[in-house]
């Protein structure tokens, strides 16, 4: 197996496969867990991609379902075998968003929208340090310092030339207004997002303050598809303690149709591009 597999991505296409032998089988989780004398959130986090899956883990379950074809257990074993790997981003330690990293890492496209910041795929380094040294005020250097150096790796995924991340970013006018740093700094991660706005890749729209209500106030949010048909979309909300993680086809779509809402009701590309420059030149007054 490739070494760059991912593991995050192999746990969730190995417990969406562990969770459709169950239902095959007609149990339920509940069930599943009294069967092998563990508690049904195992059982859960190892359908949900959550939790590390051993080969253990795998063999017992392929007991409980009674999966004759070896070939399959096989298959579910190795899989196991490779979410085990660890990705780039555990050199870096312990990270708190390591399960969204992994699904960003392997996506194609990627639908955010932030009411209050310039999302971190965008931020300049000297905004992020800004930005996660208020936000995290009781953090020690040496931990942002580790949060800005992963946010900069995360970023190649914009800058790479092959197969680079679908980037759509809808901005409240809020995230451009707030002084994060100072002026100079400001006018600087504006000047850059307006030079991002222009890779094909990259689209970024504004909604101004004079919009009004719109769908985006319940919050930021953003919305991953992955290139395999067998990945479904995910739905990720950003906690301060935990982190949300929608799966469901139902909730998709409710945050896509938001989503859509919102695009509709923003400033157009170009709009955007010179609202965003504007703004950039007020801050170097």
């Amino acid at each position: 197996m490739a070494s760059n597999v991912n593991p995050t991505v192999r746990r969730r296409r190995l417990g969406q496969e562990l969770r459709r032998l169950r239902e095959l089988k007609g149990m339920t989780a509940e069930e599943v867990a009294e069967r092998l004398l563990v508690s049904q959130s195992k059982i859960s986090r190892l359908e949900n991609g959550r939790r590390s899956i051993s080969q253990r883990d795998v063999r017992d379950l392929c007991g409980v379902y009674e999966v004759e074809d070896h070939r399959i257990v096989d298959s579910l074993m190795q899989m196991a075998k490779d979410s085990r790997q660890q990705g780039w981003w555990h050199s870096f330690g312990d990270i708190p968003y390591s399960v969204y990293i992994g699904l960003e890492t392997d996506a194609a496209s990627l639908r955010v929208y932030d009411p209050q910041v310039v999302p971190g795929l965008l931020q300049t380094k000297q905004y992020a340090e800004a930005l996660i040294a208020g936000a995290l005020p009781e953090t020690a250097q040496a931990e942002i310092e580790k949060r800005v150096q992963v946010r900069m790796r995360r970023q190649e995924r914009i800058s790479t030339e092959e197969n680079p991340l679908r980037l759509w970013t809808v901005l409240d006018e809020a995230a451009l207004r707030r002084v994060v740093g100072n002026r100079s700094l400001m006018r600087d991660q504006l000047e850059q997002l307006v030079e991002q706005s222009q890779l094909p890749h990259v689209t970024v729209q504004v909604i101004p303050f004079d919009m009004g209500a719109h769908p985006g106030l319940n919050g930021q949010y953003a919305i991953l598809e992955f290139p395999d048909a067998a990945d479904s979309s995910v739905v990720y909300i950003e906690g301060v303690t935990s982190d949300l993680y929608l799966e469901k086809a139902n909730d998709v779509q409710k945050y896509s149709v938001m989503y859509e809402h919102l695009r509709a009701q923003a400033l157009n590309v170009d709009q955007s591009r010179q609202f965003i420059a504007d703004i950039a030149k007020e801050y170097a007054r």
